[in-house]
């Protein structure tokens, strides 16, 4: 089998990835605190976070939970507004929407188009017209695989006094992520996808200069006279318990990709992009999305196949690819596409016939 769908999870993993979660697995846990203290320390020098700011980096169960606790538990006052491009997934949308519901905050879309994921004029006058005080944005759409300006957003957004979140979940592994050169004030990201480590594990990193207001398990934090406890970061309690035997695999995983050349990191871009062009060639085959920065990722609809049929279409010429909305609404919406489509992704162990593969299927008239 042929497995294209490394932006829902990666697959196969790295030996020394399953090798490092099974040691955990078995390990006392009484070794918790060394498998803790590397793994923290080798996710938090794969994002260039730096040592001043280390203890703000926390590790979650997933990137949905790491978005949910920090949306809900940033400072927000009367008028403030959050803006988002048009291609969220629902991990991100989905606290969005209960900010708005619960707390009155402002949502702003910015406009689409194919080959401009977001219009960097549009976020420009937003910011100056209304008191946006978050620029929260996907690295790169899990639909369409365009990648989004994060350095470019990041500066406007410093500019008019708001901070810049970096959804990472369909960029980390595959796309240099540096926090501080990209201007990144919050970071969430996903383990399991082009990272490369188990599922269970992803994180949220917030410089210094985010504020947060948090219910708190921490006693001796908060108003003793009311007994209101807050305390003015998230913590492990508001997260879930680390997973150790995920966290010892993920960093093994982020070993593994030091180890790689960088011919090899392109590869799955290379292969992605060869895909969208020779989909582009073909009539009966209409891709989502424009010309610009990618990543692995290619979404499409054929002629002739219901998209009902074309999971099975697919799986009968032994080729693994996913099918349907990719819990992105917003993203399928905004692309007039709301009843879903094909999704190709590449990952590191994809080669340039899984390629030939693909379009043979794309070709073939389904029975």
């Amino acid at each position: 089998m042929i497995y294209a769908n490394a932006a829902g999870t990666s697959w196969p993993k790295p030996d020394q990835v399953v090798e490092a979660a099974q040691r955990a697995m078995l390990a006392s846990p009484t070794d918790n605190a060394t498998l803790y203290r590397d793994g923290h320390r080798a996710v938090q020098q794969f994002f260039g976070i730096p040592d001043s700011s280390a203890d703000r980096l926390l590790l979650a169960p997933s990137c949905t939970s790491a978005l949910a606790v920090a949306l809900a538990d940033l400072v927000w006052n009367d008028g403030d507004g959050i803006l988002t491009s048009s291609l969220e997934h629902h991990a991100l949308a989905r606290p969005v929407q209960k900010l708005v519901w619960e707390r009155g905050v402002t949502h702003v879309q910015a406009p689409y188009q194919p080959g401009q994921p977001i219009d960097l004029a549009f976020v420009e006058q937003q910011l100056n017209e209304h008191d946006i005080k978050l620029v929260a944005v996907t690295g790169a759409s899990n639909v369409t695989g365009e990648q989004l300006p994060i350095a470019e957003l990041a500066q406007l957004a410093h500019a008019h006094g708001a901070h810049l979140l970096l959804d990472a979940a369909q960029t980390a592994g595959l796309i240099p992520i540096n926090v501080q050169e990209l201007g990144v004030d919050l970071l969430v990201f996903a383990g399991h996808k082009a990272m490369l480590g188990p599922f269970g594990i992803g994180g949220l990193w917030a410089a210094p200069s985010v504020n947060f207001m948090c219910p708190t398990a921490t006693c001796e934090v908060g108003d003793k006279k009311t007994g209101e406890m807050r305390a003015p970061f998230p913590g492990f309690c508001d997260l879930g318990s680390v997973n150790f035997p995920a966290l010892a695999g993920l960093q093994a995983a982020i070993d593994w990709h030091a180890k790689r050349t960088a011919a090899q990191r392109q590869q799955p871009l290379v292969l992605a992009q060869r895909l969208f062009e020779a989909c582009r060639e073909r009539a009966h085959c209409h891709v989502l999305g424009g010309d610009g920065p990618r990543t692995a990722t290619v979404s499409f609809t054929l002629d002739g196949v219901a998209l009902s049929d074309a999971q099975r279409h697919f799986r009968k010429h032994d080729v693994a690819v996913r099918v349907g909305t990719h819990c992105a609404p917003m993203a399928l919406a905004t692309l007039g596409q709301a009843d879903g489509c094909i999704r190709v992704s590449f990952g590191p162990h994809n080669v340039d016939s899984d390629v030939d593969a693909v379009l043979a299927v794309i070709d073939a008239q389904p029975a």
